[in-house]
């Protein structure tokens, strides 16, 4: 912890500068009007400036033209989609699988409530929980992991 220096309201000093309305900077010069109107604007120019010279001189590369009637055979969303994806992609049912996606910040939601009741914090001493959050885990892994398989081989991993 950091020992907080309090300061000696009976010292004259202080006194005459807390009469002249320098009380808010005890230590430095006050933010009016030396930072807000001297020191932020150099360092906001000096940012936009920054950002328009790599703009100008390492400019982003701007690929092939869309084309909206040529969809890719595989479109693979972020790797933390992954699990929701696959979700999506072999549930038969679009509206099934619209509602297990809905089901996951669902069941995220009722984790806490899991043996709530319980007071250790071991996971050791709250069987459900760690049960739960171990499968739930698993499962999080095997349809990540099998998103990025084709259709025919991602429930199954191709192992079998």
């Amino acid at each position: 912890m950091a020992t907080l220096k309090k300061p000696d309201l009976s010292d004259p000093e202080l006194r005459a500068k807390l009469a002249q309305g320098m009380g808010h900077n005890y230590y430095g010069e006050p933010a009016w009007p030396n930072d807000l109107l001297y020191i932020f604007p150099v360092v906001i120019f000096g940012t936009i400036g920054l950002c328009v010279a790599l703009a100008i001189l390492d400019p982003a590369m701007v690929g092939e033209p869309s084309d909206p009637f040529a969809t890719p055979l595989e479109i693979l969303p972020e790797w933390y989609l992954y699990p929701t994806f696959q979700m999506l992609r072999v549930l038969p049912n679009k509206l099934l699988g619209i509602a297990a996606m809905a089901a996951v910040p669902l069941g995220l939601i009722l984790i806490p409530f899991i043996e709530n009741v319980n007071k250790f914090q071991n996971p050791f001493r709250r069987p459900v929980a760690t049960t739960v959050f171990l499968i739930g885990t698993l499962v999080t892994i095997w349809l990540g992991v099998g998103a990025t398989f084709p259709i025919d081989k991602s429930l199954t991993l191709g192992l079998f």
